[in-house]
C-alpha cells in the first residue's frame, strides 16, 4: 500500500472546482434511464450514451473523476476505439469503478438492508486496478422509518464499508465511502440529522478498526435533508446549515474531502445546497466539498441526447452546462440566476 499515491489521488478527485460524475448505473437502472427517453437499453446503445458524455469537449475542466459501471470500463470510445479508462486518464480525469453487489434484505432486521460484494473482492479489486481504476464506490443504504435504522443495520453496512475500504487501499484503489440515508419519507429534517450523525459515527468508528488511512479515502454521504413526503420542507440555508453541523461533527480533518451524493433532488437543488455550504464554510473547511452526482449531472443532457446521433451537441452543452454551475457552486459562487 502506497500511502503517498492513496493520499495524492484522493485529493486530486476532490480538486477545488471539480467533482466526480456517478456514470455507474447497473443496468437495470441504466434500462429505467432509457425507458424514460423511450431508447432500448442495449451494450451499444450504453456505449454511445457513456461517450457522449465522456467526449463532452472541456468537461475535463469540472470533472476529476468518473465511477465507471463493470461494463463501461470495458467499452471504448466510438470515434477512436479508446479504452475508456485510457481515454479518461488522458485527460487528467480518474478513472473508478463501483465494485459493490447491490443492497439485500437484512436478516433479522425487516424492511432493512445490507450491501453485498465482499466475497471475492480482492481478485476483483486486483483485476480493476489492471483495467485502470484508481479509485472504487460502495454504497450502503439506510431508512428511516418507524423503527428503522436498527443498531443491527448500521453495525451492518458500517462493516462492510470498512471491510471494502481496506481492501481498496491494499490494492492501491481509493475508496469512496458511500453511507447513503434515503430520503424517501416523511421524516422531517431534524429526524435526518439525527440519524445522519449516528451513521457517520459509526462509519468512522469502523474505518478506524479496520485501519482504513483516512488521508487516503473520499466520503460520499447524503445531505441532511427533509424526507421527500414530509409536510414541511426545509430551506437551502437549513439544508446547508445542518449538513455542515454533522460534518463538523463527525468527518475527521484528515479526510481530503467530501463529494455529496445527490440522492433523487432536483438538479437545481443539489447545486444550491452544495452552494451555501461552501458559502458558509469558506476558506476555513477542513476538507474540499464537492460534487459525485449521477442524476443531478446527467438528467437534462439525457433528455436531451433521445439516443439519436443528431442531439448528441444539444446533449454535451447540457452535461457542461450542469458541471459548470456545480463547479461554481464547490467555490460558492454559484447563484440561481445562472440557470
Amino acid at each position: 500500500m502506497n500511502l503517498n499515491s492513496l493520499s495524492e489521488i484522493a485529493n486530486a478527485m476532490v480538486e477545488k472546482g471539480r467533482g466526480i460524475l456517478a456514470a455507474d448505473e447497473s443496468t437495470p437502472t441504466c434500462k429505467k434511464r432509457f425507458d424514460s427517453i423511450n431508447v432500448e437499453s442495449n451494450e451499444a446503445n450504453r456505449n454511445a450514451y457513456r461517450d457522449m458524455l465522456f467526449t463532452t469537449p472541456g468537461m475535463e475542466k469540472f470533472i476529476s473523476g468518473v465511477i465507471l459501471f463493470d461494463e463501461t470500463l470495458r467499452q471504448s470510445t466510438l470515434a477512436d476505439n479508446e479504452k475508456f479508462p485510457d481515454y479518461l486518464t488522458k485527460l487528467g480525469v480518474i478513472p473508478g469503478i463501483k465494485v459493490d453487489k447491490g443492497a439485500h434484505p437484512l436478516p433479522g432486521c425487516e424492511g432493512e438492508k445490507v450491501t453485498e460484494g465482499l466475497d471475492g473482492l480482492n481478485s476483483r479489486l486486483e483485476e480493476y486496478y489492471d483495467l485502470g481504476a484508481r479509485f472504487a464506490k460502495w454504497r450502503a443504504v439506510i431508512t428511516i422509518g418507524d423503527s428503522a435504522p436498527s443498531g443491527s443495520c448500521l453495525a451492518a453496512n458500517a462493516h462492510g464499508l470498512a471491510r471494502y475500504a481496506a481492501m481498496c487501499q491494499e490494492n492501491g484503489i481509493v475508496p469512496i465511502v458511500e453511507p447513503e440515508i434515503l430520503m424517501d419519507g416523511e421524516h422531517t429534517i431534524e429526524e435526518s440529522f439525527i440519524v445522519t450523525e449516528e451513521v457517520l459515527h459509526t462509519t468512522f468508528y469502523e474505518l478506524y478498526s479496520q485501519n482504513v488511512l483516512l488521508e487516503g479515502m473520499v466520503l460520499k454521504p447524503n445531505m441532511v435533508l427533509s424526507g421527500y413526503a414530509c409536510s414541511e420542507q426545509a430551506s437551502v440555508d437549513e439544508v446547508a446549515e445542518m449538513t455542515v453541523t454533522v460534518l463538523k461533527r463527525c468527518v475527521p480533518s484528515a479526510v481530503p474531502g467530501i463529494a455529496f451524493l445527490s440522492g433523487g433532488q432536483s438538479d437545481e437543488d443539489a447545486t444550491a445546497h452544495l452552494n451555501k455550504m461552501n458559502q458558509i464554510l469558506g476558506d476555513n473547511s477542513p476538507w474540499n466539498l464537492t460534487y459525485s452526482y449521477g442524476r443531478a449531472l446527467q438528467a437534462p443532457s439525457l433528455k436531451a441526447w433521445e439516443g439519436k446521433q443528431e442531439n448528441v451537441k444539444d446533449a454535451q452543452d447540457a452535461f457542461y452546462k450542469r458541471a459548470k454551475l456545480n463547479s461554481l457552486a464547490t467555490k460558492g459562487e454559484y447563484s440561481p440566476e445562472m440557470e
